[in-house]
């Protein structure tokens, strides 16, 4: 197997189609990048729903260093999720009110990493689809479709299969 890249919208079924992937090796190590929310029940609910579809042998990561968790990985990792992970990142940079120049080069730094990364170890890596609704309203909106557009044609660049996944069909679109 080769790194995958699954794509698809909200409760599409792209997290349940890699945990299903997944299913069949005997080391899993599945990398949470969301963090919990305790003020945000809706939050809190679809983080318990992930916890309680995993099997009890997979190890679980919850982080943000992604480059890292995949290179230590036991057996295969399901990276959950990148759209996550690039809004911590984007957090960490402050980029929500400042201008690109100000943190594009070091988001560049830290996707080439992830990139390295991806390169050396099979993965599963999940990521949301968004750049075909609605065009956002906010400034800080179209920056975050336009960032996870390119993480995701970055991603699927170093990838040898590419799937989608809509109302829980899989779609495949490379390898």
């Amino acid at each position: 197997m080769s790194s995958t890249l699954i794509l698809g919208g909200a409760r599409s079924g792209k997290s349940l189609y890699a945990e299903s992937r997944a299913a069949s090796f005997e080391k899993v190590t599945y990398i949470a990048t969301g963090v919990g929310h305790e003020e945000d029940a809706d939050w809190q609910a679809r983080i318990v729903l992930h916890q309680a579809r995993r099997p009890a042998h997979w190890q679980v990561i919850e982080t943000n260093d992604l480059p890292d968790a995949i290179r230590s990985a036991a057996g295969i990792p399901i990276v959950d999720c990148l759209t996550l992970w690039l809004t911590n990142v984007l957090d960490q940079l402050e980029a929500w009110s400042s201008a690109r120049s100000k943190w594009g080069a070091l988001l560049e730094e830290r996707v080439e990493e992830l990139l390295v990364a991806i390169r050396s170890h099979d993965v599963l890596i999940v990521s949301n689809e968004i750049g075909s609704g609605v065009h956002p309203e906010t400034e800080s909106g179209r920056l975050f479709r336009d960032e996870l557009g390119r993480l995701n044609m970055q991603v699927a660049s170093v990838c040898k299969e590419v799937v989608l996944v809509v109302a829980g069909i899989p779609l495949k679109l490379k390898g």
